[in-house]
Order: structure tokens, then sequence, then C-alpha cells
């Protein structure tokens, strides 16, 4: 056998393999922005405006504006009605005017909402009766409004346990081919429970028309969110279940209009869920049971009441000449009669049937529950007896 001399191997040149190529990020497209996205500087005056994030119509902006009014106005006086004691409970939203209306815009009235106990100023903004709003605040019922004809859930005591009511009704929408998106609010300390990861995780998987709207107000109840997460962010936990996510100011009513838009568009096409976090403070304590003073300072709340997401987008719309003194004042003038009516009709007492506790537990009641509800008719009917 001849051998190849070794000069002559060295000069025959090696057949070099292809390169491989590189992997695909599996993060692209699905992780939040380093910084919020925000269009309005703190002082309404606008920043550079952005391709990814159009700015919503001058004429949505001003009707966001209405709404912020009327429902911050709407706030207040439940927080005095609680005072007067014609509420059990009140938790204020005060301070999250823009999340709490710009979540409603960004939806058709065909979608749906699932809001928390703290979305009264929400659902009022959606258009529903504010005395029905209230019903559950008042301890009369567990929901005053027909859920199916306004297109909103309940407001969910529970933490998060609307994030897996929302997925499962919107993989039914979607199954049925409908296009209709739903759209839940949840806080900070919701994202610490189980029934989020399974809400977010279902909706990823089945790819349910899904909207996931964090309200960072930073405290859950009185844990601040350092001792809530590690992450970077809120919003980055959606990459974990392949659910792209953004964080937006949540005090730039401009810029929650926007990504929230953005947000309902993709789900509403058929990609799935889409989660948002907003970042926004709590003005006032947690409820009226709640002691603010323990857990912050008053330093802390004034930084935040310099942000007022009302101011900054009046500020805003008067520089673009869509508002004025006369236009502020009509709708301020809109927001007091609201609050009058309100007042009004929630200092008339309610009259209490014992046997509503029997309605709308069964669509048709169980032969024991007949039987129970026959059973206080008798002992009502002797009470009235022995009274007369």
């Amino acid at each position: 056998m001849t051998s190849t001399p070794q000069a002559v191997r060295r000069a025959t040149p090696r057949k070099r393999r292809p390169a491989t190529p590189a992997a695909p990020d599996p993060s692209a497209g699905l992780l939040p922005e380093a910084e919020s996205v925000r269009l309005l500087n703190p002082d309404g005056s606008p920043l550079p405006a952005r391709a990814d994030y159009p700015e919503p119509p001058v004429e949505a902006l001003r009707e966001m504006y209405r709404r912020m009014v009327v429902g911050r106005r709407f706030d207040a006086q439940a927080t005095a009605l609680t005072k007067q004691g014609r509420l059990a409970v009140y938790p204020s939203s005060r301070g999250q005017e823009a999340c709490q209306v710009g979540g409603v815009l960004a939806l058709r009235d065909d979608d749906w909402v699932f809001p928390t106990y703290r979305e009264s100023m929400a659902l009022t903004a959606r258009g529903i009766d504010p005395v029905e709003v209230l019903t559950l605040l008042r301890g009369d019922w567990h929901c005053g409004y027909d859920p199916t004809v306004v297109r909103t859930a309940p407001q969910c005591t529970p933490l998060a346990t609307q994030c897996v009511h929302a997925a499962g009704l919107a993989y039914g929408e979607s199954y049925q081919g409908r296009d209709t998106v739903a759209m839940v609010y949840i806080g900070d300390g919701a994202t610490s429970e189980g029934d989020f990861h399974e809400g977010v995780n279902f909706a990823a998987v089945f790819k349910a028309p899904v909207v996931y709207f964090v309200q960072n107000n930073r405290y859950a109840i009185s844990v601040p969110l350092s001792r809530q997460t590690a992450a970077p962010s809120l919003a980055y936990k959606g990459v974990g279940y392949g659910v792209p996510s953004e964080q937006v100011d949540g005090n730039d009513p401009v810029a929650v209009l926007a990504v929230l838009n953005r947000a309902v568009a993709h789900a509403r096409a058929g990609k799935g869920p889409f989660l948002v976090e907003a970042h926004t403070y709590r003005m006032e304590p947690h409820t009226n049971a709640d002691d603010q003073t323990r857990y912050r300072d008053a330093d802390e709340v004034a930084a935040w009441r310099d942000r007022d997401p009302i101011a900054r987008l009046e500020s805003y719309l008067r520089a673009r000449d869509v508002l004025d003194d006369a236009a502020v004042a009509e709708i301020a003038a809109q927001a007091e009669e609201y609050a009058a009516g309100l007042r009004e009709r929630m200092n008339i007492q309610p009259t209490v049937d014992p046997l509503s506790l029997f309605d709308h537990v069964y669509a048709q009641p169980t032969p024991q529950l007949v039987e129970q509800r026959e059973q206080v008719r008798a002992e009502l009917a002797a009470t009235q007896e022995g009274d007369a």
C-alpha cells in the first residue's frame, strides 16, 4: 500500500462542516420592553410618536377623560357612602383611573370583562347602573347586575379565580367561531396565586382570546411588590407560558389605551392571550378598614399624586385644543349630577325579602331547597302572627 506523503496531506484542504444555524430565540416577541411604554410625560407633554403603539383617536381620548372624571367622582361618593354606613366596605381605585377606564374603552360591547372587587369604577365606565355595581359592597346580593346582559362577570373577591373563568369563557367563544375577547382585571398580588398561573397557561395552550391586565399598584393590601416577586417586572411572567407581554405607565392614559388596543387586537386575531402590566398606584387605603400608615408613608403617596392621570390627560387635550374651560366645567357638572343621583338612590333603604335567600341557588330548585324554603316561610308567617 502506498502512503500519501505528509507534505501532500498537509496541502490538501479539508472540507469545512457547514456552520450550525443559530437556534431561534424562544423568547422572541414575548418579552416586554425593558422600560414601561409611555406616550406622555408626567406634565402631559407628548413624547415622540411610536409606530408600534399608535396614539388612539382624539375623540376616544376625550371620552376617556370624561369617563375618568365621572369615575373619580363616583369613587369619592362611594367612599363617603361607606363612612355613612350605606356600604359595608369599599375598595377605592382612585389613582388608577387610566387603567379602570382604558380597559373598558379597548373592548367592544359584546366582549367580556372579568373584574375584581376594586373594579367598581370600570363597571360604571362600562355603563352598568352604579347602584347595581355597589350591591355587592352593600351586602344585598353577591352581584347586583345580570352578567349575561352587560357581558361582565360578577366582581371577584377571591384573588385570581376569575383568571380561570375568563380562559374558559374565551376558549368557548373561540370554539364556536366568535371573535369575543375577555379582559381580566387583576392586581399585583393576584399574580402570586395559583389560579393566575393556571388561567394563563390554559389560555396559552388553547390560544384563548384573553387579555390579562395586571394593575400593579405596588401593594397587595400591605405587602409591597418586593415581597411578591423577584422578576424584573410582572410582565415577564408571560414568557414562561409563551404569552407575549408588555408593561406600560399606568398613569399615562394615552399609553394605557394604546397598549391595550394592541393587546385586544392580538387576542381577537386568534393569536392567543396577551399579558399587560400597568405600573400605577392606589392613592387611598386598601379599603375603608385599612390603616395605610402602617406600611407606607405620606411622602410616597404625595410623590404619586404628582403623576395624576386625569391632570395628565387634561393638560395634553388642552394643548391640542380638544378641551377648554367650558368643556372641563361641563364634564365636572356631569360628574356631580352622577354622584348626586347615586347618593339619592343609595339613601333609600332597600326592601329585603328573606325568602330571596333561596333564589338563584339552582336553575331548578332541588326538593331539599324547596323544603327549606317552605320551612322559613312558615317561621316568618308565625312570627308575623305573633307580632299582630
